[in-house]
């Protein structure tokens, strides 16, 4: 396990540093790794959401590393894939989850991406609201 920076290195991308890359149409034969979570945040207009697991469990996020380059460290991104029915209405896409039984699948190289990057089916996420302002739970005189 090592520590990484989340996004590529903006000096090789107009100045953009990409956090996330989409899965389709790709491979991942090299420089695969993995992003422990137990949850991924959404952002709707001017609304935040959390979207955890139902059941409770933590998960991997696929990712790809690279190397460090210069000044900018060792990084990664994120994986992504079509948003299953929980997070739809929130958003199109989310990242792509490895179960913690595939894990050394992803990292092996011996399972093929598309058996692994699949949008997970409903009913495994809860999503809800992140407020930033307090809200009052009742009424004090």
């Amino acid at each position: 396990m090592i520590e990484a920076a989340w996004g590529s290195n903006p000096r090789f991308a107009d100045g953009v540093r990409y956090e996330f890359i989409r899965s389709e149409g790709r491979q991942f034969p090299s420089h695969r790794c993995l992003v422990a979570a137990s949850e991924f945040h959404i952002r709707n207009g001017e609304k935040k959401f959390r979207a955890y697991r139902e059941d409770g469990n933590f998960f991997y996020l696929a990712a790809i590393w690279e190397p460090a380059m210069g000044e900018w460290p060792v990084s990664y991104r994120i994986i992504t894939l079509d948003a299953n029915p929980d997070v739809i209405r929130y958003q199109a896409r989310h990242g792509a989850i490895i179960e913690r039984r595939d894990a050394q699948k992803w990292l092996d190289f011996a399972v093929p991406e598309a058996e692994l990057l699949v949008t997970p089916p409903a009913d495994i996420f809860t999503v809800e609201e992140i407020l930033t302002k307090p809200v009052q739970t009742s009424l004090a005189f």
